[in-house]
């Protein structure tokens, strides 16, 4: 007898981008309501399966949607605004002014609804996002169908949606509260960076997220400045620092990472933090190179994202898995590093558990969502016209 599916996905590449990268030629893959029933050889699974609506793939890749581990999706209203500048001029000579006097709930919710489509575009099913009026991005996200973790902002100075640090903390539990058990939306909240939020900011986003059991989203390290500033002002690197805050309490996803030593990588892994990784956008604001082959070959879960479009300047994960691959061995001086299937890894399963959402996505396995893609057949594998 066989067993009732809602939809049936046949004659596909099944990539599963599991630990072992199992891949089936001839694939087929079965959904029930949202989640993934079973996955394997098509023969085998339209034997053991009905289905409502069944989906001939054309011998196209069927794979899990890309995870963008690091993004400001409303900032697709900003772009171009300000090109070719250093870190610290852009984001406070330029961005934060013009998003104090510009951004509302409205710029927001468009904006956020721009960025979704054109992640949708390039293959993009779930986000990692840190901006204001949060709830609005979760609107727009949740309208959209796609699935996200979203960081309401925390800053130790007047921000958008807030005149001082503890209206936006206050903002940050009222979102949680709000989204947290939604089918698509994982809230979390986002304090900006340490030289951005003091010692009592840090900690008391900490609390927030363990209290609620969220992920806590937060730049770390994007430029050699600021970490030196940090190791200046309290006497050692920000990991060290951030322990104290009891930062690492929560499930922290932490991005850029460009300027951290071996120490540092070894407190993010002990800690089962994420890392996201921003190729585009690093290169843009000339910050350097993260070293993510060695953060992976630490065991650390790295994800690739885009940044805001402010600072990249567009959402395509696709470029960013080819800039992360390429980057790496130019980095390393060494063309080994980095191969196709680990950045394609870092986009979907990894990137998953960077957001700490791997039980959720980032594979086709059973019992996952079904946040799917299909891909077309590569140039070679075409019929001629």
């Amino acid at each position: 007898m066989s067993e009732s599916v809602d939809t049936l996905f046949i004659n596909a590449i099944v990539l599963t981008m599991d630990e072992k990268f199992t891949y089936y030629e001839h694939g087929c893959l079965a959904v029930r309501d949202d989640s993934i029933v079973a996955v394997g050889e098509e023969a085998s699974l339209k034997e053991q399966f009905t289905a409502n609506e069944v989906v001939d793939c054309q011998g196209k890749v069927l794979m899990p949607g890309l995870i963008n581990a690091h993004t400001h999706a409303a900032m697709v209203l900003l772009r171009g605004l300000a090109d070719d500048l250093r870190l610290d001029v852009w984001l406070m000579g330029y961005m934060m002014p013009v998003e104090r006097e510009f951004v509302s709930p409205e710029f927001v919710r468009l904006g956020t609804q721009l960025a979704c489509a054109e992640m949708i575009h390039s293959g993009v099913t779930c986000f990692a996002d840190m901006y204001y009026f949060e709830e609005h991005v979760a609107r727009a996200t949740a309208e959209a169908g796609m699935r996200a973790v979203l960081g309401q902002t925390v800053l130790k100075f007047p921000s958008p949606d807030a005149a001082y640090y503890e209206e936006s903390l206050a903002a940050a539990r009222q979102f949680i509260l709000g989204w947290k058990g939604h089918h698509l939306i994982v809230p979390s909240v986002a304090p900006h960076a340490p030289y951005t939020c003091p010692p009592e900011i840090l900690k008391a986003c900490s609390e927030l997220a363990v209290e609620f059991d969220v992920p806590l989203h937060i730049h770390i390290s994007e430029t050699a400045r600021k970490w030196k500033t940090c190791a200046t002002k309290t006497g050692c690197p920000w990991c060290r620092m951030s322990k104290k805050q009891r930062l690492f309490e929560a499930k922290v996803l932490a991005a850029h990472c460009v300027h951290i030593d071996d120490g540092e990588i070894k407190t993010l892994v002990n800690h089962k933090a994420g890392v996201a990784h921003n190729p585009s956008s690093k290169l843009k604001l000339a910050s350097g190179f993260a070293p993510v082959s060695k953060m992976i070959n630490a065991g650390l879960n790295v994800g690739i994202g885009t940044d805001g479009a402010a600072s990249n300047n567009d959402l395509d994960m696709f470029e960013e898995i080819r800039l992360a691959a390429f980057i790496a061995k130019v980095h390393t001086n060494d063309p080994t590093v980095l191969p196709a299937q680990t950045a394609l890894a870092m986009a979907t399963r990894l990137g998953a558990k960077a957001l700490h959402i791997g039980h959720l996505t980032g594979t086709l396995e059973v019992g996952k969502r079904a946040d799917l893609i299909l891909d077309s057949s590569p140039p070679w594998m075409k019929q001629p016209c």
